[in-house]
This record gives C-alpha cells, structure tokens and sequence, in this order.
C-alpha cells in the first residue's frame, strides 16, 4: 500500500515531484553534494587531489567505526564503546607484538579477539544481565579505556613496521586506510544486505517481540550484532594507530559519537529498522568534509564542533520529515529496480557533482598571487591558557610580519592534529608550526611536509622520527627538577607531598614526571605518598586533590604538572593553601602567576609561552626565506614566586 500510494502521489506532483522524492529519499546524498560544491567555491585548496585524498583518510577510522555501530543501531540498540574498544584493540597489538615478543600476525588476531571480547561482553549484559544498551556500553567505554592505559602504563607503544604499513600509501598516492574503509564498507554492505544475520537486524529493529515471536533467537542473535561492531572497532584502532605509528591509549577518544552521529545523518534510524552502509559512508564523509573544509576555512575549533552539532541535529530532523512525508525507508532486501535505481541516483549525483565544481574551479584561477607568506599553526590544546598565550605571541609575531597565520587546535587528540597537518600540506602552506599532541604520533604528518619540502618548526614538544629545521621549546624535565627543587626547599628537605600528573600519554607529561624524579633524588628527605593523572584540568586537578586529601590529611606539599591543576589543588585545599600546605605549578599563567602572587601558590615553573610563539614564528620565516635556522631554540625557564613576579612577563 506504501508503494501505491507513493506512485500515485509521485504521478500527480509530476516532474517536481519526482525530484521532491529523489531529494527526500537521498538527503545525506543531497547534503555531501552541497557541501562539496560549497567547499570548492569558497576555498582554492580544497579541490586538489591531494586534499580529497586527505578526506578520504580522515573519514576511514570514524567511517570504519560507523560501519559496525550501523548493525547496532539497525537493530534498535547504541554502543557507546567503540572508540575505547578500538584504543584498546591497537594497544594489544602494539604491546603483544613489542614487549611481549608475540608473532605480528598473532599479535593481529589477538587485537581482532579483543574487539571480539569487548563485543560479546556487550552483548552479554545486554541480552542476559538485561542492562539498557546505553549503561553496557558505556560501562565498556570506561573498562576499555582503563584497560588500554593500564596495559601501556600511559604511554604510547610503538606499532610494529609490517602493520604500520597500513598508514602507508599504495604506488605513493592510493591511501592504504581508504582501501581499509572500503573493504570494511563492502563487509558491512554484503553482511546487511545478503545474510540472514542481517536480516534479523532489521527484524529485531523493527519490533524484537514480533521477531521473537516469529521464531528469531534475539539474544544471541545481539551476541552477534555487538561482537560484529567489536571486530570494526578493532580494526579501526589498528588503522588509526598504523597512521599515527604509535598505540596511543587515549586514541578514538569521543570517537563512538562520531560514529553514532555518521549512521543517523546517513539516514538509519535511532529507533531501528532502517540504515545502510552507503548511507553511513556518507555520513562519515560529510563529517570529515565539513572538518576539512572548515581547517581549510580557518574556522575555530570551537565553532567547528557548533557546526556540525547543528548537521547532527538537521539530519535528525530531516529523518523525521522524510518519514512523514513518506519516503521510502532504508531497509534490507531493496532488490531489483530498487538497487538499479539507487545505482542510477549515485552516478547522476557524481555527475552533477563534477560538472557543478568544475565549473566552480573557475573562480579560483589566477586568484593565487604571491601575496603575503601563508603559514599553519597546529596546536594541541586552547583549552589550556599556556597555549592560549602561544596562539597570542605567534598571532602578534604574524601581524607584525605580514604573515597570513592558520591555527587550528587539536583538542589533544593526535590523530585529529594528523588530519589539521595534513589539510596544512595539502594547502601547501609556506611553514608548519606543529606544538604536538604527542611527540611519536605527529612523526608521519611531518614526514609528509618534509616531502613536500615545507618548512616545519615544532614548539614546546620535539617530534620523534621526523626531521623539523628547528625545535622551540623550553626544557620540561629541567623546569620538573626546578619544580621539585622548588618544593623540596620550602619544605626544608623533609615532608609528604603529592604529585599531579599531566594527561596519560602526552610528552609534556612524561617529560615533566621525570624532571619531577630526578629533581627529588636529591632530596631523601622528601617523601611522595601518591601520584595521580589530573589531565592538565582545573576541575579535575580539584577532584583528584580533595581524594588524595581524604587519604592523606597531612600532606605538606603539592607539585602539578601544570598551573591549572596546581590552581585547582588550591581550591581543594581551601585555608591551607600557603600556609601548612605549599604548591608549585609549572608554566606560568597569568591565573597562575595571580596566584603567586596572592600567596596561594608557591612557586610556577614559567616558560614565557608568548615568546615560544613569537620565536617559533621568526624562525618558520627564516626557514620559508632559506635562510640557516638553529636547530634547537631554547626559551629558559624561570621559577617564579612572590618576591620576583612582579618583574616577570611571560
């Protein structure tokens, strides 16, 4: 009856209503052609081969991850664990295969296996403990992760050669990780379409009684669906970590939203019953072209993340409009002139795609005159002041200098700092400055702008296995033994202190933890009762300080591996900051420096942030003029407290 009131409604709209109909059964499809025909006209670098090959690397990890959320969601359930399931499956590999002495190809197998197990475990609670999918999942997310850091003891492991080849490119052009996605696409495409696990997912999407009640064995049919998401969340964390050439355990963090938000803009439903893959491979891609497009934009981070909250939100909406104005719903079984029809609705998009852009290619040639010098800043985090204040120092620098300056911020996340280097050679920027987000994942992206012989300079942290012209930075684990010395002298060598530990698995953390050991060597009389990760935030510097408080009241000392968290142990320690209590931060802030001065910090570890920007810049120019640069250039440290602040300036 659908289908005959579809035809008569589609005959008396005539013309109009068929291209109505194609839109409302299409929308994802209608949406990426928009985008790409936007993105064309109002960037010149976006339509290069170069950078649509770029997309397609930047959508596979999220498109990879989308592909078995989408057997979740079509079968009515969510699965929030995916991208800590997927940290974990490449840090398995990377420490089976390195420490453990494992065989690669066994190695492989066991990170399949994880994925596997996390899946079945999943499904478990799910189909027997009768938990909501929403709470299995999302105790899976935290389990996972704990595992993964647990496992590297915070710190990225090496991917062995043989599997990091998978980041490589074939014949020096064809990305390795777009063949990955589409092969998995193809998996995922035959296994909805064509298999009768498939077909109990739309069963059990479209009402679980009735296909319960029609002989469906529904909860071992959800073992399968959950163990098959396990197996592509595993196999998008050994992509993303061979692209990165390190497991990193905070890798795919926030990454199941990603994946989540790709299914239901390519057309599946929350509710169940409907989805596809082609569907979700186009959501993926219309979220990596909307991140591409916006980097290559130099929209902020921030408004990136509005951008495409708003995206989510419309294909929601549009998904509800479709459906009321009954369009044909994306199920399984489509067969026939269907599947010939959506061939023939694919190949008249690409065409109309190529002739629209083509004809916008126009507006952009002759338009590249030798102007003022364009250079990329990729920094790790702005939600942290000390790199704020780096932004400030090189922004000011660039101004002053003429030069046309990109930031993007990574929002410490390497493989999304990968992707921003990548837009940034892609653009063929004159300089890169890169502060990374690890030292061993950012290695990859240099040595493509090496390649294509684009100055890079690093700030604050080195890159490991990449040639930079030059590294500006002060000494973190000099400035960790300023820190401890700071603190050990306070306490007259003798005392109970604690210890606030940066992010797992950033260097500025390692590299500051060792300073912090080797400073207090020296000092026997010093004794550190705990050491917890605060992540380099406030509020969790004021969480994780207030338990240690309950542990141990008569702690005497606090070091923290940044000001924010040291400004957050503070607010933990209420009256007894600078008083029984003395606490030394690192980095120099201006919060932090009013603290100082106000007494309720003792001492920071400055590294004048603005002048690491300022000089980074200076030397990304003399580098972009070829003209000799020094390798390294360090920006000293300096101790700061109540009796010399008022004559420092960061």
């Amino acid at each position: 009856m659908a289908t005959d009131t579809l035809k008569s409604t589609t005959g008396a709209g005539g013309a109009s209503g068929g291209l109505r109909r194609l839109l409302l059964d299409n929308g994802a499809l209608t949406a990426l052609i928009v985008l790409v025909i936007a993105m064309s006209a109002l960037s010149g670098d976006f339509l290069t081969t170069d950078n649509l090959l770029n997309v397609g690397v930047q959508a596979a990890v999220t498109a990879i991850l989308a592909f078995g959320v989408t057997f979740v969601i079509v079968s009515a359930g969510i699965d929030l664990s995916v991208g800590s399931v997927a940290a974990l499956s490449a840090t398995v590999l990377a420490w089976s295969a390195t420490s453990a002495g494992v065989p690669v190809v066994l190695a492989v197998l066991l990170a399949i296996a994880t994925g596997i197990v996390c899946g079945l475990v999943n499904g478990i609670l799910i189909s027997y403990g009768k938990l909501p999918p929403f709470i299995a999942t999302l105790a899976m997310l935290s389990v996972a992760r704990g595992l993964s850091l647990v496992i590297s003891e915070g710190s990225p492991i090496a991917f062995p050669d043989s599997v990091s080849h998978l980041g490589d490119t074939l014949g020096g052009w064809l990305p390795v990780p777009v063949l990955v996605m589409i092969v998995m696409g193809l998996i995922a495409a035959f296994v909805l379409g064509r298999t009768y696990i498939g077909r109990s997912m739309y069963a059990i999407g479209g009402n679980e009684e009735a296909a319960r009640l029609s002989g469906l064995r529904v909860k071992k049919q959800k073992l399968a669906i959950y163990a098959f998401s396990g197996v592509f969340a595993a196999v998008a964390g050994v992509v993303l970590a061979a692209r990165l050439s390190s497991a990193q355990p905070q890798a795919a963090d926030g990454y199941e939203l990603d994946a989540i938000a790709a299914v239901v803009i390519g057309g599946a439903s929350l509710a169940g019953g409907t989805g596809k893959a082609s569907g979700t491979l186009i959501g993926a891609l219309i979220l990596a072209v909307l991140r591409n497009g916006l980097n290559l934009l130099n929209v902020s981070a921030f408004w990136q993340q509005v951008v495409i909250g708003v995206v989510i939100a419309l294909a929601v909406l549009f998904d509800t409009l479709r459906r009321k104005a009954g369009a044909t719903p994306v199920a399984a079984g489509a067969s026939g002139g269907g599947k010939g029809r959506q061939a023939a609705t694919y190949g008249l998009a690409a065409v109309v795609t190529v002739a629209i852009v083509g004809a916008t290619s126009f507006l952009h040639n002759g338009s590249s005159s030798a102007s003022a010098p364009k250079m990329g800043l990729s920094l790790s985090t702005l939600n942290n002041p000390f790199f704020v204040q780096i932004r400030a120092g090189a922004q000011a620098e660039a101004k002053r200098l003429g030069i046309d300056l990109t930031v993007t911020d990574a929002q410490n996340d390497a493989s999304q700092q990968a992707n921003q280097l990548q837009n940034f050679t892609s653009s063929n920027l004159g300089a890169i400055i890169v502060n990374p987000v690890d030292s061993d994942a950012a290695s990859n992206s240099v040595k493509a702008a090496d390649q294509a012989k684009i100055p890079v300079v690093a700030v604050d942290r080195t890159v490991n296995d990449a040639a930079v012209d030059t590294l500006v930075a002060s000494d973190n684990v000099a400035g960790g033994e300023l820190a401890a010395k700071s603190i050990a002298e306070k306490l007259g060598g003798e005392g109970k202190i604690v210890i606030l530990q940066g992010q797992a698995g950033t260097s500025a953390a390692r590299e500051r933890a060792e300073g912090f050991a080797k400073g207090l060597k020296a000092y026997p009389g010093i004794r550190v009762v705990a050491q917890q990760p605060a992540d380099f935030d406030r509020t969790k510097g004021l969480d994780v300080m207030s338990n240690l408080l309950q542990a141990h009241p008569d702690v005497q000392g606090v070091i923290a591996a940044n000001d924010e968290m040291a400004l957050g142990a503070i607010k933990a320690l209420g009256s007894k900051a600078g008083k029984s209590v003395s606490v030394v931060g690192f980095d120099g802030t201006p919060d932090g420096l009013k603290a100082v001065e106000g007494g309720t910090l003792y001492a920071s570890v400055a590294q004048q942030p603005s002048q690491l920007g300022k000089i980074a810049v200076d030397n990304a120019l003399k580098a972009l003029q070829g003209k000799e640069v020094e390798q390294t250039v360090k920006v000293p440290v300096k101790v700061v407290t109540k009796e010399n602040v008022a004559g420092f300036s960061g």
